[in-house]
């Protein structure tokens, strides 16, 4: 297994994917976003996780200011990342449209390694992504966002309250919800919000706590961290609740 996992890595590095390192080029601070001018640099190399979760933080305060974005997204930068990527954060998120990760933190191409299912779940294939995204582009930073009035967050609520059932591969999709959903039944406030909370920190502590050591190694150094977050529609706000 270890000499798989070896060969998984040179084969990835060797390929031309870009490692972002953790050397002496890293900032002391993330940058700092100029107020009202939308003019975002790139994220530079070798982020600490605290260095990356400051840059998501400050691009949604740009956000909710309404700053125009960033142009990193041109042709000069796309040819750039052509020969390689570095991304200074894998996001596991909703497939739904309105949380579109790069808008709401204002970052361009080639910076946020995007996995997306309804309901921000983690099956084999998201894993397997994540997994990458830490191991051989080295991110140190992983987010599990959750956002306000989930669909499919709300189906698993009705499966509990209801007994709801769904057509076609719906009902196996919300299958991982019902534990969350069902956590937080008893609980005070809105269900379906409860639901969404509770079903970010279950797939957060799933991947802090029960996952391969490709994660449980820069997990336990401090390289690494698993952060749970909740975006408001109505607001634009990223609430990045889940630190521990």
């Amino acid at each position: 297994m270890q000499n798989h996992r070896r060969d998984f890595l040179k084969t990835a590095a060797f390929g031309g994917v870009a490692i972002a390192g953790a050397g002496s080029a890293a900032l002391a601070a993330a940058p700092d976003v100029p107020p009202g001018t939308g003019m975002v640099p790139p994220a530079p190399p070798g982020m600490t996780p605290d260095q990356a979760l400051a840059l998501l933080e400050q691009g949604n305060a740009a956000f909710l200011r309404g700053d125009n974005r960033a142009d990193l997204s041109n042709a000069q930068r796309r040819l750039e990342l052509a020969k390689g990527q570095s991304p200074f954060a894998a996001y596991v998120t909703c497939s739904d449209s309105r949380v579109p990760p790069e808008l709401l933190f204002g970052r361009g191409l080639g910076e946020l390694f995007i996995i997306r299912n309804a309901g921000n779940t983690v099956d084999t294939v998201a894993l397997g992504s994540i997994e990458y995204a830490v191991a051989v582009l080295k991110v140190p930073l992983v987010v599990v966002m959750g956002h306000e009035r989930c669909g499919a967050v709300e189906a698993a609520t009705k499966v509990v309250t209801e007994n709801a059932t769904y057509p076609g591969q719906i009902g196996r999709m919300i299958e991982p919800i019902i534990p969350a959903v069902l956590k937080v039944r008893d609980d005070e406030g809105d269900l379906l919000d409860n639901s969404v909370r509770s079903n970010v920190r279950r797939v957060a502590g799933y991947l802090r706590e029960q996952t391969d050591p490709l994660l449980q190694e820069p997990l336990a150094t401090g390289a690494l961290k698993v952060i749970g977050a909740y975006y408001d529609l109505d607001t634009g706000k990223v609430d990045f609740f889940d630190r521990a």
